[in-house]
């Protein structure tokens, strides 16, 4: 469905990272729902040992404009490009990763050249923030309370929240906070995609979960389809800033496990011990100012997204057993 009135005609939407999980899914919306704005994807398309970066299959059906470019090297092509709207999404987004170089670079200082770019062009921005930022601290998260990191990949988009007020005046800037965001498109992600993912496809394969002692892990989990609503919402808000986008309640792995066995039947599990001493323990979105500055309510809980998702599961499963 719309989530804004179709008054796109003329409009030039750049989406970098356009090939990946969220970028993907933004840009067929647009598509389908908006087909006389200009839709741009800018991503990088190389790199296997990134498993986090777009995967050129998310883009098959898409008919609009892509280029092929790293956004930490060469950004000439964005200069040449008069656009209305910058959506950036592209990110290392491994929490594991642990080359603090590598992540800064290409997560923040990337970041902030697109924003001269932007700002030069009088374009709005909306970006990818993440719930990393807010580390083990006790939840609900709050933006601008208990930020405190655990990995370099948070701290990365701490340090984005940051930079934008230096252009709040000039520039039109919304970034989002995306808490656990799953459904289609996000398989290539690897390692990455989410356990919503991970436990399905190994319910199906292993008739076997694995699972970090003891499952009680808590997150807030967001089904893809809220994550563009609030995204395409973010285009026309009165208002910008730094917002949550989750569902607005936590739950754990545990219950996801549970919920599978209620839709494909029954499984073993097993606890494993976590090897990650920085894994965030609960993740909960406090969505009120999104509600409010965004018109932002998410339509599926945790059994209705899973269940709206469990049919791309199941070809996955068949498909790369």
């Amino acid at each position: 469905m719309p989530y804004i009135p179709d008054t796109l005609e003329n409009t030039t939407i750049v989406i970098t990272g356009g090939a990946g999980f969220i970028g993907s899914n933004l840009a067929l919306y647009f598509q389908k729902h908006h087909p006389k704005a200009r839709v741009i994807v800018v991503d990088k398309f190389r790199d296997p040992s990134l498993s986090s970066l777009g995967h050129f299959k998310n883009l098959i059906g898409f008919k609009g404009e892509i280029i092929t470019a790293d956004i930490t090297q060469d950004l000439s092509t964005l200069e040449e490009i008069d656009f209305n709207y910058l959506f950036h999404l592209a990110a290392i987004s491994d929490t594991t990763c642990l080359n603090q170089e590598l992540v800064m670079q290409t997560n923040h200082q990337a970041f902030l050249k697109l924003l001269k770019i932007a700002q030069n062009k009088g374009a709005r921005v909306i970006y990818a923030s993440s719930a990393a930022v807010y580390g083990n601290t006790n939840a609900p998260n709050r933006v601008g309370l208990n930020e405190v990191p655990e990995n370099v990949y948070g701290f990365s988009k701490l340090c984005m929240d940051r930079s934008t007020l230096a252009f709040e005046t000039s520039t039109p800037i919304v970034g989002l906070r995306y808490f656990n965001v799953y459904g289609p498109g996000e398989f290539y992600k690897g390692k990455t995609a989410s356990m919503i993912l991970q436990l399905g496809l190994q319910a199906l394969q292993n008739k076997e979960v694995k699972l970090f002692e003891f499952g009680e892990q808590q997150r807030d989990f967001v089904y893809i389809e809220d994550v563009i609503q609030a995204s395409v919402k973010a285009m026309v808000a009165n208002q910008v800033g730094v917002y949550n986008v989750g569902y607005g309640k936590s739950h754990s792995y545990n219950t996801i496990v549970e919920i599978l066995q209620q839709e494909l039947g029954d499984f073993k599990t097993t606890y494993i011990k976590n090897p990650y001493p920085f894994f965030q323990n609960h993740t909960c979105a406090d969505i009120q100012s999104t509600h409010l500055d965004l018109d932002y309510t998410p339509n599926y809980n945790l059994a209705s997204g899973i269940k709206a998702y469990l049919p791309t599961i199941k070809k996955l499963a068949k498909t790369n057993a």
